[in-house]
Order: structure tokens, then sequence, then C-alpha cells
């Protein structure tokens, strides 16, 4: 899997892992700017943020929304995006999906007071699964 791979892709199942090692999968939209740049947000405070501190390195696979996997996993390096980087990528979450990232998840973390953020994501090599 490359970044242009997930072009047409809605949903990853991005797993981060526990400082003991152990994965954690969640679901997640998946946005592809070009063919060097795919991004993913959340909120500043969640789990999978504060493991990407932790270790960026995550495995990424295609999935449902619920998150069952639907094709291979791929090691990936996620980075915290700031400044312009990190606007691009807001446009490009917004664009793909303009009512649920857009409108939807921007109300849900205006309303909790959450601070939103944003992930590149480098892949490295395909994996086995």
């Amino acid at each position: 899997m490359t970044v242009p791979d997930l072009r047409d892709q809605g949903n990853i199942l991005l797993t981060t892992f526990r400082r003991d090692g152990s994965p954690v999968g969640t679901p997640v939209n998946v946005a592809v700017k070009d063919a060097d740049h795919a991004y993913i947000r959340t909120w500043a405070t969640s789990g999978k943020a504060r493991r990407m501190a932790q270790n960026p390195e995550v495995t990424v696979a295609p999935s449902t929304g619920r998150g069952t996997q639907t094709g291979p996993t791929v090691k990936a390096t996620a980075r915290l995006l700031e400044g312009p980087e990190d606007q691009a990528a807001a446009v490009t979450i917004d664009r793909k999906y303009p009512f649920l990232q857009k409108r939807l998840v921007h109300l849900a973390h205006r309303v909790r007071h959450l601070q939103t953020v944003h992930y590149e994501l480098t892949f490295d090599s395909v994996s086995d699964n």
C-alpha cells in the first residue's frame, strides 16, 4: 500500500502502540493530498495522540468504518503537523469529508473544548498481516 492507494479509501485501521508494546487499533478517516501526503485528524488528548507522541511508528490497513481490516497492513510513521502543514491537512480532510469531518467533527471538538490536531502518515514497507 502506498499513499495513492489510499485516495479512494474512506477508513483505515490505525494501530498505535502502548509503552509496553501492545497494539491498539482504531478506525480513522484518511485523506490524501498527493503522492506523498496522507493525513488523519484527532484531538490532542486522545489515546492515539498520546501513544503516537511516545512512539510515532504505527501500522495502517484499509478497513470498514467499524475497524474490520479489509486489506494488507503497512508500517508507517505518524508526524504531528503544525502551522501551514496543519492547515493544509485540515483543508484536505475537510474537502474529502465535507459533512462528517468539516461539520460534525469540528462541532464535536468545539463543544467538548478539544484541540484538533492533524498527523501526516509516511509509509515504510509492506508487512505480513
